[in-house]
């Protein structure tokens, strides 16, 4: 099997630049790092976007983060530059609540998470308990003696949650006892660095609770293929002209791999053209998988070849 190298878009000609943009006609972007950093529009991406979606090309906003509904996306979005609507927003909020709401779904969600998550249950039609802080009271004999599992509970959710207890690791494991409870998880993402701090990720607390129930979930975020199957289902598209844009190997990247998408990376997030000089000379094809078709510095450059 050859390995991937990765091409920089910045050696081709203009002809094999606008060669390579015609060979798409769906884009999915990642936010946080390619598009925007925190609440900056990183430079000439509103731009590049607009133009895209000018061009008649079908672009999604392809999401992991589960704090923040359709609509609040879209908000902040419009107000950083982007012309995107709801439609353009793939959530993992979203896609768990259509994930319930397509299996037919009737029951009572445990929720260990965020607000973006309960609203998109709430837009399904799903009732959820859990939200909010939940701590021990009194002695833990005592906090788990008062805990009364609700038996209309059939299914959890785990996204991020700023009120991560050991009180809800041990609800959501209580109920996930029970097999026919459903186990979802937003995404897996680790942890968010900051220049002297470490914040858990969502994944830190899908671990915690997976650990504990002995039981897996069904991922619904990056690099997880379920998002394909929506995005097929749901638009029809031909994977082997959609673009997947990131700037994360192991999730962004992996993802495009995972669905036959073509794949770039930028380097203004997590990783760069260091990181994809070490994975293209590995001899493990599961590293060798993280690198991406092309790169950029970033996603503004694009601009001049629209």
């Amino acid at each position: 099997m050859s390995k991937h190298t990765g091409t920089n878009l910045a050696s081709l000609s203009q002809a094999e630049i606008k060669t390579w943009i015609d060979s798409f006609d769906t884009v999915l972007t990642d936010c946080d790092g390619v598009i925007w950093v925190d609440n900056n529009p990183l430079p000439g991406a509103p731009d590049v976007i607009n133009k895209f979606i000018a061009c008649g090309k079908q672009l999604f906003f392809v999401t992991n983060n589960s704090t923040k509904t359709r609509p609040e996306f879209v908000e902040k979005a419009v107000r950083l530059g982007f012309n995107v609507s709801i439609d353009n927003i793939i959530s993992t909020a979203y896609l768990a609540a259509q994930y319930l709401k397509n299996v037919g779904f009737k029951k009572t969600v445990y929720v260990i998470g965020s607000t973006g998550i309960t609203k998109e249950l709430d837009n399904v039609g799903i009732q959820h308990v859990g939200l909010g802080a939940d701590t021990l009271c009194g002695t833990l004999a005592e906090t788990v003696a008062s805990f009364e599992p609700d038996p209309n509970v059939g299914a959890v959710i785990v996204g991020f949650d700023e009120h991560f207890s050991f009180v809800k690791m041990m609800k959501a494991a209580s109920y996930l006892n029970n097999p026919d409870v459903i186990f979802i998880a937003t995404n897996t993402d680790e942890r968010f660095p900051t220049t002297d701090r470490v914040i858990p990720g969502t994944g830190s607390i899908v671990k915690a609770v997976a650990t504990c129930a002995e039981r897996d979930p069904i991922v619904m975020g990056k690099p997880n293929p379920h998002i394909c199957e929506i995005v097929r289902k749901e638009y029809n598209v031909d994977p082997a002209r959609t673009l997947m844009i990131g700037d994360r190997c192991n999730t962004d990247i992996l993802l495009g791999k995972n669905c036959d998408f073509q794949t770039l990376l930028v380097e203004t997030g997590i990783h760069n053209a260091a990181d994809i000089g070490k994975y293209a000379a590995s001899d493990d094809p599961s590293v060798n998988a993280l690198v991406p078709d092309v790169y950029l510095a970033k996603l503004g450059d694009l601009l001049a070849y629209l």
